[in-house]
């Protein structure tokens, strides 16, 4: 099927009001990563306890939504829908901007920075850390190609196998990423093999998500609408990987709560701990998971669909967030279990619950991480044709 596309030509004041709004946010972050830089960690909310804060929670959804955006070039390329095509390149250019995001915030995040030339220098092949460093360059080298197989007419017969080759990367980029708590043995709350299977689910629900999301904002810059068949499909898709990925929580939970090492930290997360507690069945289940649902799958009026979907996908992008900061923070506040059955106490806050409260350069950190995807995007669609022209305007839909 062929396809025509466009380059986004907003000339409207929401465009260079929104466009100006990103610039600042990243220069904040960029600001705050100075700042924490120069005066050390302590200016943070981390801790010698907790040691991946507030950043880690945003790089981390950046790049899980990064390997989850690809899903629309995939269905069009490898599973043959072809209603798809038309958003095939600005999947592809979305899935990379997250990715640039989501490593420069973790970048930014470590204390040195500079550091990083030694670990893409010595590698310790024995770590996941070290094995990340080649799946995540690597998709954007893989995601790359893929665009470029799009953009040639004369590669476009190789497309299929690009796809191909980014959809096994990206499954194996999200197992890798979930494999970083899964093999930590010295915290409970991560060391189980339901990391990957659960952090590959949620990567597909959160990209699916903020794809519309990012879509509905270029559509309305650009003066153009999804299809109508498109959008039912997507949130069709969206509402299945939900559930999916509700299921696979709902295992991870009951399996903790039947092994022995690991039922007192799931108990404090899903009883007695607190804010983790509340972000947990407020923000992970009841907005994450039921709301979303609910909006797909129960409500029948057709006359909101777009409000449906566009409220389901920011219920789930608010559901992912709060599940990553309960897995990565509370995750590390629960003290660790030195000596199982003994009763440990010293004044290094063994067998204290940590505390933890983000501080704003954190949170300046980590929102400019997001807006220099924003900028990324709407730089690149000012310049390369990457929205589909065969779409219906707004102002008919």
């Amino acid at each position: 099927m062929s396809h025509h596309y466009r380059i986004l030509t907003a000339n409207s004041p929401s465009y260079y009001v929104l466009a100006l709004t990103l610039v600042a946010l990243a220069l904040l972050g960029l600001g705050a990563a100075h700042y924490m830089e120069s005066e050390g960690h302590w200016v943070t909310g981390m801790n010698n306890q907790i040691v991946w804060g507030l950043p880690h929670v945003f790089a981390i959804s950046l790049i899980l939504s990064a390997s989850g955006a690809l899903n629309v070039a995939s269905m069009a390329s490898l599973f043959g829908r072809t209603i798809y095509s038309g958003w095939s390149r600005f999947s592809g250019l979305l899935a990379i901007s997250l990715l640039i995001g989501g490593l420069l915030v973790l970048v930014l995040d470590l204390g040195r920075p500079d550091r990083l030339i030694i670990a893409m220098t010595h590698y310790n092949f024995k770590s996941i850390f070290a094995w990340n460093i080649f799946l995540y360059t690597g998709f954007i080298a893989v995601a790359g190609i893929y665009l470029w197989f799009m953009f040639e007419r004369k590669m476009n017969r190789h497309v299929k196998v690009a796809g191909l080759v980014a959809f096994g990367w990206r499954f194996v980029l999200t197992a890798g990423t979930g494999s970083i708590f899964g093999f930590i043995v010295a915290r409970q709350f991560y060391h189980s093999s339901m990391m990957a299977p659960l952090f590959i689910v949620l990567s597909l629900s959160l990209g699916t998500a903020v794809f519309m999301l990012v879509s509905r904002v270029i559509g309305s810059l650009s003066g153009i609408s999804m299809k109508p068949e498109i959008s039912s499909s997507m949130m069709r898709l969206l509402g299945i990987l939900i559930a999916l990925e509700g299921f696979l929580v709902c295992v991870f939970y009951l399996t903790g709560l039947y092994t022995a090492a690991r039922y007192d930290v799931v108990l404090f997360i899903i009883v007695n701990g607190g804010i983790y507690t509340f972000l947990f069945w407020a923000g992970q289940i009841v907005i994450g998971t039921v709301m979303p649902l609910y909006l797909i799958f129960l409500t029948r009026n057709q006359a909101g669909a777009k409000a449906r979907l566009v409220s389901a996908a920011i219920s789930k992008v608010i559901g992912g967030f709060c599940l990553l900061y309960v897995m990565v923070i509370a995750g590390q506040s629960y003290p660790q279990l030195m000596f199982p059955g003994k009763q440990v106490q010293s004044t290094f806050f063994d067998g204290v619950v940590a505390r933890y409260a983000p501080s704003w350069p954190e949170l300046a950190l980590g929102l400019g991480g997001v807006s220099v995807v924003g900028v990324i995007i709407l730089a690149a669609t000012r310049v390369l044709p990457f929205l589909p022209a065969e779409t219906q305007r707004v102002q008919s839909s």
